[in-house]
């Protein structure tokens, strides 16, 4: 799940070297938790207007996390 979601940042950033992204173990619901972290001057690039983009980008990795048989939650740090 790591690589779609590095996937999905890499082609909305322009400093792709800054891309961090942290994986938790699943919570008590097994729900995976990853932590996407980008440079500060592209952090609009990535939330979007109202946060539309942050909001698809949740939603694809919800459908591949799904065909997997996995929950997964994305945080925008």
């Amino acid at each position: 799940m790591k690589e779609l979601l590095y996937a999905i940042a890499e082609g909305l950033v322009a400093d792709k070297n800054a891309i961090q992204i942290t994986q938790e173990e699943p919570n008590e619901e097994g729900v995976i938790v990853l932590h996407l972290t980008v440079a500060p001057e592209d952090m609009g690039r990535v939330i979007g207007k109202q946060g539309r983009i942050a909001k698809a980008i949740r939603t694809v990795m919800r459908a591949g996390a799904a065909r997997e048989n996995l929950k997964v939650a994305v945080e925008i740090d």
